[in-house]
């Protein structure tokens, strides 16, 4: 098996054991980089020299008897919307551009001290709006599976990243279904941890109440490792929650028996394409076979969720985004004219037309005379669809559905058309409003080869549940073994 075809514990453990460097393994992924990337664009930027020098530090401290960390040697992928001390970081828009971060973001001192190699920043939606990856200003990324198709937003660049096996693993944002959505069309894995699991330090705010950092990728171990290094409390957060981490490794029993998972009804009505239900079902069956109990369960205002998330999200996005001032950071223009026309020249050549549009209509919706009617009532319905949720939750272990209602599109088939481009999202975003925890696996593909996810909803910090699930799950599959077309190792591997 060539070595980037491992997962990353296999690569980590080969490093320990020496049957690879890690300066092999790092330089073997940025030769890969450097072949297919140019393709795909899953990178904004990709830092060769920082990332030998530390892999040659890692090899050094092996040599010297020291135990390495968990992550050791292996390269790792982190989304432009995490800063990294010394690394520029851009959230893939032009009112960065060439901004450089003093500190590093909790996840990464923490990526950093279990002796992972940080391979580059990833390419995403301009600050995390988007669910195709198409908004970015450096270009939009391409799905490996497919190179005229998009790999999902926003975290897009991470999920085509592990995917075409130019990173064995990656740090995403998820908003509204920005790790869950490119981990499903990109046939990853994905986990968006409960709010408030993983620090939020660090991650340049979108909308603070829905934003979640998480990981993506090839399997359910790897997720298991990765999210029991950066999960845990931080004093630097104040939404952090201070409660347990368990070892989610140890939770990977492949053993269903005793499970309870629950089949939402409303997840399955009109929209969802064919292929993309029975392949969804076929898991749902799969997970009763290893001793899962499946029953029905109602979420009775799913059909208010994209609604309710764009107004939050918008009027959220609309009070953070407003620091973006050509004053402090970032682009300036119009300097000249005055401080107004100052603002307005640096907000309009920085911003792209998708973040221009939700701090529009998150303006609109906080205004006087319509905050009752917009923002208040959605805060409202937001509390209904958690306790849909609460309820739904309170008779199973977990909840089963689709990712997405379809697979892949092409790219710029919905890029003009906001509204056709927002209802994909109906099957994730409710999950931030809830604030749960969710994770999607590959479990089949549509009739023109492309993935298809199955998404895991859990209770509050139980991402446990979810991963035991998906472990046993794909002990019993392959799909999370396919490789596309596009990728660093030969098709069939894993």
């Amino acid at each position: 098996m060539s070595v980037l075809g491992q997962s990353l514990i296999e690569a980590a453990e080969a490093v320990r054991a020496r049957r690879v460097s890690s300066t092999e393994l790092t330089r073997a992924t940025l030769e890969a980089i450097d072949r297919i990337d140019p393709t795909v664009r899953a990178y904004i930027g990709v830092n060769a020299d920082g990332a030998l020098a530390r892999a040659a530090e890692i090899d050094a401290k092996l040599d010297a008897g020291d135990e390495l960390g968990p992550l050791g040697g292996v390269p790792i992928a982190v989304k432009d919307n995490i800063v990294v001390r010394g690394g520029v970081t851009t959230c893939a828009s032009r009112i960065l551009a060439g901004f450089t971060s003093p500190y590093d973001a909790t996840v990464v001192e923490r990526l950093r001290g279990a002796d992972a190699v940080l391979i580059g920043k990833t390419n995403m939606d301009e600050f995390a709006m988007g669910s195709s990856t198409e908004n970015s200003a450096v270009a939009p990324t391409r799905n490996p599976w497919d190179t005229d198709r998009v790999p999902g937003g926003s975290s897009g660049g991470s999920a085509a990243a592990v995917a075409a096996r130019i990173a064995f693993a990656a740090l995403g944002s998820d908003t509204g279904g920005s790790i869950r959505m490119p981990a499903s069309l990109c046939g990853v894995t994905g986990i968006k941890p409960t709010y408030g699991r993983v620090s939020r330090y660090g991650l340049v705010a979108f909308a603070s109440s829905l934003d979640q950092i998480g990981t993506l990728t090839r399997d359910a171990r790897d997720t298991a490792l990765l999210l029991g290094l950066i999960a845990g409390h931080d004093a630097r957060d104040s939404t952090s929650v201070d409660t347990p981490v368990p070892d989610y490794l140890a939770a990977l029993d492949g053993d269903l028996s005793g499970l309870t998972v629950g089949m939402p009804v409303e997840y399955f009505g009109a929209g969802i394409e064919p292929d993309t239900e029975q392949a969804v079902r076929a898991a749902i069956e799969q997970l009763h076979a290893l001793g899962a109990e499946v029953v029905e369960v109602r979420l009775p205002h799913l059909d208010y969720a994209i609604a309710t998330y764009y107004i939050i999200c918008t009027a959220e996005a609309s009070s953070n985004l407003a620091r973006y001032d050509g004053v402090r950071y970032g682009h300036r223009g119009g300097a000249d004219e005055g401080v107004v026309s100052m603002y307005t020249a640096s907000r309009e050549a920085g911003f792209g037309p998708e973040v221009k549009r939700r701090i529009l209509l998150g303006t609109y919706v906080l205004s006087a005379g319509y905050y009752d009617a917009y923002y208040l009532k959605a805060l409202k319905v937001r509390t209904l669809i958690k306790r849909d949720f609460d309820a739904a939750l309170a008779s199973v272990d977990c909840i089963v559905a689709p990712v997405s209602p379809t697979t892949a599109f092409r790219i710029g088939e919905k890029i003009d058309d906001p509204l056709t481009m927002y209802l994909p999202d109906i099957y994730t975003v409710s999950l931030n409003l809830a604030g749960l925890p969710g994770l999607s696996i590959p479990c089949g593909f549509d009739g023109t080869g492309l993935p298809v996810g199955l998404q895991l909803i859990g209770k509050p910090f139980d991402e446990a549940t979810l991963l035991r699930t998906a472990h046993a799950y794909q002990q019993a599959t392959e799909w999370h073994r396919r490789v596309p077309p596009t990728a660093a190792v030969e098709s069939g591997g894993a």
